[in-house]
């Protein structure tokens, strides 16, 4: 494990002390636990990008399982047919 200086506001040091010793660890372990739960969020979201933009399409093809086709952008948007 690596040592690192910081440098932050006093009141958010303070926050983060206070934080520390409600969990009963060193500041050192809440903010490397910190850090490390951050970094794991932004991991679960890109993968989760991933995953969804490797789908492909969700109205291909034009037509839907049980026969009909998907409306067109301009059926969708026509005013007409809202009246």
């Amino acid at each position: 494990m690596a040592n690192v200086t910081i440098t932050a506001e006093e009141e958010i040091l303070q926050r983060a002390r206070v934080e520390a010793a409600r969990r009963n660890q060193s500041l050192s372990r809440f903010l490397g636990e910190l850090l490390k739960e951050k970094f794991a969020q932004e991991d679960a979201y890109e993968r989760a990008m991933k995953d969804f933009f490797a789908r492909g399409p969700y109205l291909d093809p034009p037509v839907r399982e049980d026969g009909r086709r998907w409306p067109s952008r301009e059926e969708l948007y026509d005013r007409k047919c809202l009246k």
